[in-house]
């Protein structure tokens, strides 16, 4: 059982509404405690990320998931950004998008992306990807508070 104490907020950054559905349904179907919150291109997310406007009382998430093909600002953008902040640089980022790409990966990484996981198209494959994600970064590793 998942101590509360090792709950974390997750943020999505995600502009497909089919998978935000996906990803939201495979926290409920696994009954993934840790509160999900969803930013819909790079821009928005790095506003939730710096507590701005809106966000100004936004909880620090404990974890990224980061599509990289984004509006306003790609997530290739949105990860320098994040691993360049000082204050943000430690919060575990998983790329998590289509693209099975050699450069995206390769990329994603020199960019200091914790993981690269490319989505299933199967719905209960995604599903299953998603838990095993949280499994791992919520109760097998170790998050800075």
């Amino acid at each position: 059982m998942t101590d509360p104490a090792d709950e974390i907020h997750v943020l999505l950054v995600e502009d497909d509404p089919g998978d935000v559905l996906m990803t939201q349904e495979a926290f409920e179907h696994h009954k993934l405690r840790n509160q999900l919150h969803v930013a819909a291109d790079g821009v928005e997310a790095l506003a939730f990320l710096r507590g701005e406007g809106e966000y100004a009382d936004a909880p620090r998430p404990g974890l990224i998931l980061l599509d990289l093909n984004l509006p306003r600002k790609d997530g290739r953008q949105v990860l320098e950004e994040v691993k360049n902040d000082e204050a943000l640089r430690s919060i575990p980022v998983v790329v998590l998008t289509t693209s099975q790409a050699e450069e995206d990966i390769l990329r994603s990484y020199d960019l200091h992306a914790n993981a690269y996981v490319a989505k299933p198209v199967d719905f209960e494959r995604f599903i299953e990807v998603i838990r095993q994600i949280d499994d791992f970064f919520v109760t097998v590793v170790k998050l800075p508070r």
